[in-house]
């Protein structure tokens, strides 16, 4: 694996990582009231296109970000529905 590889599986890491913290809150505290519904459905979207491009290119780093990355959202969108 390039070194560049390394990098942008590390970045992947890191900004995927970033979404477990709303998550859980969403679900342990079964609240979502101050969660943008449209914010995630674009970011949901937005996630599905670069998974899309990730796999055009064949790309670890992005199919792996943005498969994990495309799952939390989803999930806070269903909480988000769920918990309104």
């Amino acid at each position: 694996m390039q070194n560049i590889e390394i990098i942008g599986l590390i970045a992947a890491i890191l900004t995927t990582s970033s979404f477990i913290p709303q998550v859980y809150k969403s679900w342990r505290y079964k609240s979502t009231k101050d969660i943008s519904l449209v914010m995630y459905l674009v970011l949901f979207i937005g996630s599905m296109l670069w998974l899309y491009y990730g796999i055009m290119i064949e790309s670890p780093p992005v199919i792996f970000a943005n498969s994990i990355t495309g799952t939390l959202v989803a999930f806070v969108i269903i909480l988000k529905i769920k918990y309104k």
